[in-house]
């Protein structure tokens, strides 16, 4: 384990330095040498997720910070305070320019809400790159590397239908952060998997809880209260998933439901491995961040810049495996847990 007094006092010089108040921090190596792209100097890798507490975020940040490490490059990482906050993210890539970064790889908390501060920074020659969260437009940034939000949704979709066997769905949905294109695409490709349409009186309940547990916890349960009549639950994520599974558990309603989830983390393996939902897609977070970082180091290199979406993938992750639905066991899921595929 690291140091954390010296880890912490770079953390507080460096937040210092680019005057970022409201932004978490995580800094890897300071900047240093050549800033020219395509000079074949060390590449400058600046990384903007959502935030520093999200699990799915720190594996993020952490594989990106072995990514740099391992290639050579130097790498900043700095957040928002919440799901959400995008006054944060455009504060960090402020400052990431103009400390001279060559790359910046974001998670875009809004799919629009970051976008003026992406363009300032290509028109400064930087190369932008989404991870996991792709812009509207999608244009709006070099190359995204993610998960293919709507097929993994629709996965989930898919599971949840065949679990429930030939049952009609009463179906809650505890969504994500408004306007974000993964929150979108996971919802509508759901469902387009279990085969219902947004209005549909089949969906007795839909709250959005931004990716948060104990949001997620509170919305259930005055979900709840309107009515105990429903079969399926849809999460857009795992900590959403652990709020309603806490909230459906208070309520002695857990065995009538069939819940799915996305994510992949080795806790939400667990969790589907002790029942407590019954199946998660997993992601590929380390691919993302991996593949980013390299495409960093090749710009710095040579001014080569990737183009376009680039799926990293998806697996469902499930101890009840359904016909029709490909699926991997949680004794895999543990093994390949935010992996590479």
């Amino acid at each position: 384990m690291r140091r954390l007094g010296q880890r912490s006092l770079l953390c507080l010089l460096a937040a210092a330095a680019l005057a970022v108040t409201t932004s978490g921090c995580t800094v890897e190596r300071h900047w240093g040498g050549s800033t020219g792209a395509g000079s074949g100097g060390k590449a400058k890798v600046g990384l903007v997720t959502k935030t520093n507490t999200n699990p799915y975020f720190v594996e993020l940040r952490n594989a990106a910070s072995a990514a740099a490490q391992a290639q050579g490059a130097d790498f900043v990482a700095l957040a928002g305070q919440f799901d959400g906050d995008n006054d944060g993210q455009v504060r960090a890539i402020e400052n990431l320019m103009q400390q001279g970064a060559t790359t910046i790889l974001i998670t875009p908390n809004s799919s629009t809400g970051v976008l003026d501060a992406i363009d300032r920074a290509r028109k400064a020659g930087i190369l932008v790159i989404a991870l996991d969260t792709a812009t509207d437009p999608a244009t709006a940034v070099d190359a995204t590397y993610a998960t293919d939000n709507v097929a993994a949704g629709r996965e989930q979709g898919q599971y949840v239908k065949a679990a429930l066997g030939g049952t009609a769905p009463k179906l809650l949905m505890i969504d994500g952060t408004a306007g974000s294109t993964v929150d979108t695409y996971r919802h509508n490709g759901f469902l387009e998997g279990i085969g219902l349409k947004d209005g549909d009186p089949a969906i007795v309940g839909r709250e959005p809880a931004n990716g948060d547990q104990s949001i997620a916890q509170q919305k259930v349960e005055n979900l709840l209260q309107r009515s105990t009549d429903i079969n399926a639950v849809y999460t857009m994520n795992e900590p959403t998933a652990r709020g309603a599974f806490a909230a459906l558990q208070a309520r002695g309603l857990t065995t009538q439901v069939v819940m799915g989830s996305i994510d992949g983390g080795c806790q939400g393996v667990e969790n589907v491995r002790d029942g407590q939902y019954a199946a998660t897609v997993m992601q590929f977070p380390r691919k993302m961040a991996e593949e980013g970082v390299t495409a960093a180091v090749e710009y710095a290199k040579t001014g080569k810049k990737p183009s376009g979406f680039i799926d990293t993938g998806s697996v469902v992750i499930t101890d009840k495996p359904m016909p029709g639905v490909p699926s991997q066991n949680t004794e895999w899921g543990l093994q390949n847990c935010w992996g590479t595929k």
